[in-house]
């Protein structure tokens, strides 16, 4: 396959292309930049899509979005939203002037979809939650309509919190928890539906390859678990202990109110229920044995 991809330079675009590669397939980067021959252009600030110069593609992964760390102002919110909403429908739009059209969209959202919804389970029918990331996600959905509209197949791909070594929220937690001073977040029972960048990267091309994924794909390890299960499980896997917790009032000093009750202390217990039924076997179901994997080998 030639797989156009937007966003190969953050974590999971970076292991996708190598895997991508490694298999076999020819990847076609998205740039944000003056593109090169073969590559496409996509730049937020003017608006700007180009595609003309990629010729054939048979499939399309789009990553690209702003991320989430950090405090939610205004301006972050915004940012947050329109790298993901209008990024994607500018893409969209673009990718039905190629000729032929691509067979498939693999396009980003999140698990932040379903809002903070306790300990319910959550598959790819349940409704959308309340709040400013699942509002954020209906629209992100929303944009990718042109595609589909066209007759591409398009997945939105619901990802969990990704685990990898060298990169996302494990990465920043790894120095404190390595000094002994790894926290609970708040009371330590809001649910956490991870999944490690290995089926992260699998999930992804699992559904560009069968054709009968359409829509909203769980992209999350079978088994979720409270943040005071996944505390302690790391910091056994390191060999040290927990002490702490750091309570809600600190969390929104640091983080602000609507970052912490959306991201740190939201709970979803989200199950890949389509990825399952479609026979995809994940390389890390249980947390302590994803951690081992990625943090040991």
């Amino acid at each position: 396959m030639r797989v156009l991809v937007s966003g190969s330079s953050g974590l999971v675009g970076r292991a996708l292309v190598k895997a991508l590669r490694v298999g076999g397939h020819e990847v076609v980067p998205i740039v944000r930049h003056s593109p090169s021959k073969g590559e496409g252009y996509l730049d937020l600030t003017t608006r700007a899509v180009d595609l003309g110069g990629v010729g054939r593609v048979d499939a399309v992964v789009h990553l690209a979005g702003e991320p989430l760390l950090g405090r939610w102002s205004s301006q972050k919110k915004e940012l947050i939203r329109e790298s993901r909403v209008v990024g994607t429908k500018l893409l969209a739009e673009a990718i039905t002037e190629l000729d032929p059209l691509p067979s498939v969209m693999v396009s980003a959202s999140a698990i932040g979809y379903y809002g903070d919804r306790g300990d319910e389970e959550l598959t790819e029918d349940s409704a959308p939650g309340h709040g400013f990331l699942a509002e954020v996600c209906v629209e992100w959905e929303h944009a990718a309509t042109p595609a589909s509209e066209a007759g591409v197949r398009v997945v939105n791909l619901r990802t969990g919190i990704v685990l990898a070594k060298d990169g996302g929220s494990l990465q920043l937690q790894l120095p404190l928890f390595r000094m002994g001073l790894g926290t609970r977040l708040g009371k330590g029972d809001q649910q956490m539906s991870w999944i490690s960048l290995e089926d992260e990267v699998g999930a992804i091309i699992w559904a560009l390859s069968h054709d009968g994924i359409v829509g909203p794909l769980n992209a999350t390890a079978p088994h979720p678990v409270s943040n005071a299960t996944f505390t302690e499980v790391l910091a056994k896997v390191l060999h040290r202990p927990v002490f702490f917790s750091v309570p809600k009032p600190f969390l929104q000093l640091v983080a602000g109110k609507e970052a912490t009750e959306e991201m740190l202390l939201a709970s979803q217990r989200v199950l890949p229920t389509k990825l399952l039924s479609t026979g995809y076997h994940f390389k890390s179901t249980e947390i302590e044995d994803g951690l081992r994997t990625i943090l040991i080998g």
